[in-house]
């Protein structure tokens, strides 16, 4: 195809990508000085209908979608032969394909780029849109400090959810498409876009996509934290996946938090200790010399159950959150309160380091105690010096009873903390909770709803 001068008001250097259905080409917006990549349906297709109809579609969503983890269309035109095309900047770091060409990637640096591929995905779901072609030429960089941004992009076989049930044409890339994808009339949910994501993620570790290659892949080939949830997201049955792009990019940020965190030997003990949540358990021993917890079946997918050693206290938290758990116990004095010892646990991608100020990593304390029982002495709940804000406190439901929460917001990272005392007076105990959270979301309802008690003694 010969280039052309222009297309519409921008001057065409080059081509530099095209596909079944467009050409991309590199564009210079003069009166801008700005470099800009224009996207034209192909002259073959120029009158179909439905392709034509996609098309446009897909620079409707672009722009109703406004996010800076989608690359944006900034004009749309239509050519003197008829043909529609779409105006996008040009990202000068080059697609996710082209840099696997050489190779995987470095571990930590594909869990990283595929969380970051979830979180556009995601947002993409929560304006009611399944993207359905998720791989790594639609994926782009743009250089900025620090590190490249990543950018989903190519939205031309996007779907509205509400319709997602009512496909009647199979649709996705080979080695990318979700199993359910390739049977015309099969319902889609975010799940299909999950299990493109894993398959991305799985080109970016071993260097192919998943079904293609010498042979099956091989827990041996990474670390086993990791294999679960790149296993977990290709799972044949939707409903084994995990539930959503918020979900995945959560336990790939945990592993590679946890990752950042340990070297060598140590490393691979701590990967001995993580949470199995690809068959809904928690299996936990080994460095940290954990007892017999509590352990029960998840109360919603993708969370876990955990519990101290005397099973008293148990709690229901994010799977990403569990890959480590303390459970012997806690001193209430840290609370100023009678010193002694109680049933109480830690639960956090590492429980050494996850309530230390600089730490980016969620979780959450709960402990018992006698001495916070109704009419007790007063604890003292933690301060969290500014810029953290106080909000209004407030009553909340744990384990069915009330629960006073103390929550901040706006500490540095971003993070937030959940300070929650419930009395259980009908056992002559109380409870005390902290959740800490570093993602924007508040899940302390959702984590209290979760909480479990017994006797003792």
């Amino acid at each position: 195809m010969p280039v052309p001068d222009k297309i519409g008001r921008y001057r065409v250097l080059r081509r530099i990508g095209s596909g079944a259905f467009a050409t991309v080409w590199l564009g210079a917006d003069d009166d801008l000085d700005a470099s800009v990549a224009i996207k034209v349906l192909a002259d073959n297709w120029t009158y179909h209908g439905d392709l034509r109809q996609r098309f446009e579609e897909e620079a409707r969503i672009m722009r109703r979608v406004d996010s800076p983890l989608l690359v944006r269309v900034l004009d749309v035109g239509e050519l003197p032969d008829g043909r529609p095309y779409l105006v996008m900047p040009f990202m000068t770091g080059g697609t996710l394909a082209d840099r696997l060409v050489t190779g995987p990637l470095p571990l930590r640096e594909a869990l990283l780029v595929a969380a970051e591929i979830a979180d556009g995905v995601a947002e993409l779901h929560a304006a009611g849109v399944l993207h359905r072609d998720v791989k790594p030429s639609n994926v782009l960089f743009q250089p900025a400090p620090g590190r490249d941004r990543v950018l989903v992009t190519d939205l031309g076989l996007a779907k509205a959810l509400a319709n997602a049930s009512g496909f009647t044409v199979a649709a996705g890339t080979p080695g990318y498409a979700a199993p359910e994808q390739r049977r015309p009339g099969a319902g889609l949910d975010v799940r299909s876009d999950v299990y493109g994501i894993g398959a991305t993620l799985h080109h970016m570790l071993l260097g192919r996509p998943p079904g293609t290659g010498a042979g099956p892949r091989s827990r041996l080939a990474l670390p086993p934290v990791v294999d679960e949830i790149v296993r977990r997201a290709l799972h044949p049955d939707p409903r084994r996946r995990w539930p959503s792009a918020s979900a995945l990019s959560g336990a790939l940020r945990t592993a590679e938090a946890a990752l950042s965190h340990r070297r060598g030997g140590v490393l691979r003990k701590v990967l001995r200790n993580v949470v199995r949540v690809a068959a809904g358990v928690v299996a936990l021993a080994g460095a940290l010399a954990l007892s017999g917890s509590a352990v029960a079946l998840p109360p919603r997918s993708g969370w876990v159950r955990v519990g101290d050693a005397n099973r008293v206290v148990s709690i229901a938290v994010p799977a990403a959150w569990a890959l480590q758990l303390r459970d012997a116990g806690w001193n209430p004095a840290v609370l100023r309160l009678p010193a002694g010892h109680a049933p109480g646990l830690v639960v956090a991608p590492d429980v050494r380091t996850w309530s230390e100020p600089a730490s980016r990593l969620p979780g959450v304390f709960v402990g018992a105690s006698d001495a916070l029982v109704a009419g007790g002495p007063a604890p003292a709940l933690p301060e969290h010096p500014a810029p953290c804000v106080r909000e209004p406190d407030r009553t909340a439901r744990a384990a069915g009873l009330p629960a006073e929460v103390r929550r901040w917001t706006a500490c540095p990272g971003p993070v937030s903390y959940s300070e929650v005392l419930v009395p259980v007076p009908q056992r002559g105990y109380g409870v005390y909770v902290q959740i800490r959270q570093v993602d924007g979301a508040d899940r302390t309802d959702d984590i209290l709803a979760g909480l479990r008690l017994a006797a003792y003694s």
